[in-house]
């Protein structure tokens, strides 16, 4: 059973969260500020963090900077009605996705559950491809004694792509698996970072990401 750490300082909000989390079989620890959420993930295996923005001592931003610099789980944050701000400085500090107050449970829910699944799929931390290997927790492809270092979100797409081998994915679909539901930039952004992988992949002759015209990419073995 996956745990969830809720972290808000409005009691009546971690009490309507953990109804709902509990009754989708998660189990609940709450946290009432983020120095207290800190403290808990220091002992505590957590799967998932819930994550709100306005809190005293160590607020919503800093802990999910704080959780990033030794943690890789998933944390969905937040936010209040209408500050859009927050949720550019949350997706910078390294937030998955965010949910607005006041917010639908069951929205809720399926939020943490897609993102639960995101991660899943890629809990394995290698996948090779041809002569390639791709680690994921380390940000590095390497192949016979070539090792090409990528930025995180590359290394990402990149390990997606590897995993289905063959398989078409469109530009929506990375973008949804890749940058969350509520990116709010366009889709060329994948094609940038497709650019970047070729050109970082060129020494690596066995694969190659392919454009399958009006519909996406494929990684395959040539």
């Amino acid at each position: 059973m996956n745990t969830i750490l809720v972290v808000d300082d409005d009691a009546h909000i971690r009490k309507l969260m953990r109804l709902y989390l509990e009754d989708s079989q998660f189990t609940v620890i709450e946290a009432a500020d983020g120095k207290e959420a800190l403290d808990i993930l220091s002992r505590v295996n957590v799967q998932l963090a819930i994550v709100d923005v306005m809190m005293p001592h160590v607020d919503g931003i800093e802990l999910t900077e704080d959780i990033r610099s030794f943690l890789d789980i998933p944390i969905l944050m937040v936010t209040a009605k209408g500050e859009s701000q927050d949720k550019v400085r949350g997706f910078q500090a390294g937030t998955d996705d965010y949910v607005v107050k006041p917010f639908d449970p069951v929205e809720l829910i399926l939020r943490v559950k897609a993102l639960l699944k995101r991660y899943n799929v890629s809990s394995e931390k290698t996948v090779t491809i041809g002569s390639a290997t791709i680690d994921i927790d380390q940000l590095i492809v390497t192949s016979n004694a070539l090792t090409i270092s990528l930025k995180k979100k590359e290394c990402e797409l990149l390990f997606m792509l590897a995993s289905s081998p063959g398989v078409i994915f469109t530009r929506s679909q990375l973008i949804e698996k890749i940058w969350g539901y509520d990116y709010e930039g366009d889709e060329r952004t994948v094609d940038v970072h497709i650019k970047r992988l070729r050109e970082q992949l060129n020494p690596i002759t066995d694969i190659a990401i392919s454009t399958v015209r009006g519909l996406g990419y494929r990684l395959e073995v040539v």
